[in-house]
């Protein structure tokens, strides 16, 4: 039943803009660069010589705003999907578990959001190519850089699909979503334990396999709990 929950869902937002923010955010990450080296390349070349570690860290310092605006939006347009027809109670009276219902909602779009993820490894790596940074490219980073912030962003996924969906005024998760937006934009002075931090992978101890693994537990803590959540309200 999950799978068909999946291809249902999958179907709902083929033409509702979803995909298309998917691919906007690693093509404006990745051309905000673009344009930055164009007007000052010859300056950052001297700057340093690892030409490569310079453009991948300035790749990623937009990298988690980008990822935290994008769950912002894709979970609000998720779940307008579903109150603009006001579908949730059709499909809860399908024979089909709640659990399952949310279940699909999550997956839909941790899908979307590691298919950006993935877009944005190849935009980064290809743009770096034509920019002639060197001849070792540093594969091990560019995967770290640009897969490493989608996993260290599934409790902020986590919390705003919960509050999205269960909430019936809009007007709070889209108003947590801003702040969140905020916090990730001005990251660098937050503390650890600032769950918007956590996509740009700094921590106190320099090591981002700790925000990995920190976020992997603490996004599956937060996904049960909005699902449980879930199964104990009545759907709009």
């Amino acid at each position: 039943m999950i799978l068909q929950l999946l291809k249902v869902d999958f179907l709902k937002i083929k033409r509702k803009g979803l995909w298309f923010f998917s691919f906007l955010g690693p093509i404006g990450v990745v051309s905000l660069q673009m344009v930055n080296y164009a007007l000052r390349k010859e300056y950052l070349f001297q700057k340093t010589d690892n030409h490569w570690l310079q453009y991948v860290n300035l790749v990623n310092s937009f990298t988690p705003f980008a990822i935290v605006l994008g769950i912002v939006i894709l979970t609000s347009i998720m779940a307008s999907i579903e109150d603009e027809t006001s579908a949730w109670k059709q499909l809860i009276a399908l024979p089909v578990l709640k659990r399952q219902v949310y279940l699909s909602k999550f997956t839909v779009i941790s899908c979307l959001l590691l298919i950006s993820s993935i877009v944005l490894l190849f935009l980064t790596y290809f743009y770096g190519l034509k920019l002639g940074l060197g001849k070792e490219v540093p594969y091990l980073l560019l995967l770290q850089q640009s897969l490493f912030p989608f996993f260290a962003s599934l409790p902020v996924l986590g919390l705003q699909l919960w509050l999205t969906i269960v909430c019936k005024n809009q007007a709070i998760p889209i108003t947590i979503g801003v702040l969140g937006v905020i916090l990730a934009y001005i990251a660098s002075g937050l503390p650890d334990w600032i769950i918007w931090k956590w996509p740009t992978l700094n921590n106190q101890w320099d090591q981002p396999y700790i925000n990995i693994l920190l976020c992997i537990t603490i996004g599956i803590i937060i996904f049960f709990l909005g699902m449980i959540d879930f199964q104990r309200r009545d759907v709009k």
